[in-house]
């Protein structure tokens, strides 16, 4: 982690006290550690968006086209003819504050254009200042405002430090959902070419290999065999998965974090585990090798394209429906966006558990189930062999990712996973969790070394959560279902609650798995040994 963040105890002063200066009149501060580095010109040509160049923030002269301000208007213009939710988010907003506490950013930093309600006004001011006769005749005293570079800087700079986590959407009375506001609003910046790279780069990698991390399918390959060594390694058995088999019958894709990163890693070994454990007939795709998609920090246009691979690979394949791994921003898209952008996906057929027979019908039209949505029925129907005293050196909690907390209401799943393999296992408390849960502050494309200051900041009401639960029980490990809080919530522990590890859920259902022909269990994943409680460095 960088030297010059502050202490834990220095970050944690934080002023909530409203400034002298009305909100228009306070210039935007682009500050180490507040701000994402810009989106490169290779990665703006390779998605064939508009103005690349080579800039920065802190820049005086950002580059921006010479009639940018006609582009913003005509885009703002656009989309408000095209969402009708965006016009009526707009206009109904009565100021009452419900969620200006809500916002893990707001609360980490005290800034209040981190307040939804004014992070929304950014943008707002200008849409009545164009779009409505009060904003035209009022100005100012309307809360209207004239559009200059200096609104772009501060669009730049607020709007990407927004995570989209739509935890202020379920306390607002009117249903205003602000993180739309915000993929709206990056979209027009993107117009002019204000984008950061961090999610740029991601999907540019995607469009040229198929995921984020631009794996090529021999690299891709390779690292889960690596995996099915290790796993030989610690089990005594030997895993042998197929890429690209046609006539399987499910296509299995995963964020790509998880066939690289650690502790990515050690859930995508639970997986291999678990389909070898039932005998399921499935398939890796090495050309959708990636089931994150960063085109929802970007714009719908890049989401669609991005979102599109996954079942072109499913017709080339021939498979009947599609299994999907730990992931925040796959579930939204593919539960929000799918069917609007490019589905039904009628060339599939409804998904069934070929274990189990069931019949997720909630997967009827986007042809693909949640992976704990599908363990949690191999549990269910006692389909597993499970030894949850392998995880006893572990008290966890869970973490509800964003995205399938509050996007599709996965909610009960993966808690009933982990309680069928661990013994332990302590909620945090309930204002903190569920449809209520605090942002990892990295989500949206934030999780940049760059940004750690407000990732650190945006954190805190996370890790404040987590260190209630580990000075109350003892809590030493966190489990989460999404790729992009199992990179961003490891530095976030380390620097507010030390002593706890981070793990995906299906880690800890390979832990526990009994697994046919395997050898005495002395060691998980990690190589650890099994029962033995280990400090954080181990765990």
């Amino acid at each position: 982690m960088a030297n010059d963040i502050p202490t834990p105890e220095e970050l944690a002063k934080i002023d909530h006290k409203p400034p002298r200066k009305g909100w228009m009149d306070t210039p935007t501060e682009f500050r180490p550690g507040t701000w994402s580095y810009p989106g490169k010109a290779s990665a703006l040509k390779v998605l064939d968006l508009p103005n690349p160049r080579e800039w920065q923030p802190t820049d005086e002269d950002w580059k921006l086209p010479e009639n940018w301000k006609e582009i913003i208007i005509d885009g703002l213009k656009e989309r408000l003819d095209k969402f009708r939710s965006l016009k009526i988010f707009m206009d109904i907003c009565v100021r009452c504050g419900a969620c200006a506490d809500k916002c893990h950013f707001f609360l980490g930093s005290g800034d209040p254009k981190n307040m939804p309600v004014l992070r929304a006004e950014l943008l707002r001011s200008i849409y009545k200042n164009e779009f409505t006769k009060a904003g035209k005749l009022l100005g100012k005293m309307a809360g209207a405002r004239e559009l200059t570079k200096d609104v772009i800087k501060e669009w730049f700079s607020y709007f990407y430090q927004c995570s989209e986590c739509r935890r202020c959407s379920v306390f607002c009375p009117y249903g205003i959902d602000t993180a739309e506001i915000t993929i709206l609003a990056r979209e027009l910046l993107t117009l002019i070419g204000c984008n950061i790279n961090w999610i740029l780069e991601p999907a540019a990698n995607c469009f040229m290999t198929g995921n984020h991390l631009g794996l090529k399918p021999h690299t891709f390959k390779e690292n889960i065999e690596y995996m099915v060594d290790d796993i030989e390694e610690y089990t005594g058995v030997k895993i042998e998965p197929t890429f690209n088999r046609k006539g399987a019958e499910v296509l299995f894709i995963t964020p790509s974090g998880d066939v690289f990163a650690d502790p990515g890693i050690y859930t995508l070994m639970g997986y291999l585990m678990l389909f070898e454990h039932i005998g399921l007939d499935y398939t890796w795709s090495t050309y959708a090798s990636e089931g994150g998609n960063f085109g929802l920090f970007t714009s719908h246009e890049v989401m669609k394209r991005l979102n599109a691979k996954m079942y072109a690979e499913a017709k080339r394949l021939g498979v009947k429906w599609i299994l999907g791994g730990e992931c925040g921003h796959m579930w939204r898209v593919v539960n929000q966006y799918m069917d609007t952008m490019n589905g039904p996906a009628d060339f599939l057929e409804g998904p069934v558990s070929p274990i189990t027979g069931t019949r997720f019908d909630n997967a009827a039209s986007t042809k693909m189930v949640h992976i704990t949505e599908f363990t949690a029925d191999l549990i269910k129907n006692n389909r597993l062999k499970l030894d949850p005293s392998r995880n006893d050196h572990l008290k966890v909690t869970f973490h509800d990712s964003c995205n399938p907390a509050r996007a599709m209401g996965l909610l009960e799943e993966p808690r009933y996973i982990i309680k069928n393999v661990c013994n332990n296992f302590y909620e945090m408390p309930e204002n903190t969790i569920k449809e209520q849960t605090f942002c990892c502050g990295g989500g949206a494309g934030l999780n940049n070394e760059e940004f750690m200051e407000m990732r650190l900041r945006g954190g805190f009401p996370r890790a404040n959560a987590v260190d209630y639960v580990h000075q109350k029980h003892g809590v030493n490990m966190l489990s989460c279902i999404c790729a992009i809080d199992r990179v961003t919530l490891p530095p976030l522990m380390e620097y507010w609650v030390p002593e706890v590890g981070v793990c995906g859920v299906h880690e800890l259902v390979a832990n526990a798995l009994i697994m046919e022909g395997e050898n005495e269990r002395e060691y998980n994943l990690r190589g650890e040994l099994i029962g033995e409680t280990e400090d954080n460095e181990d765990v």
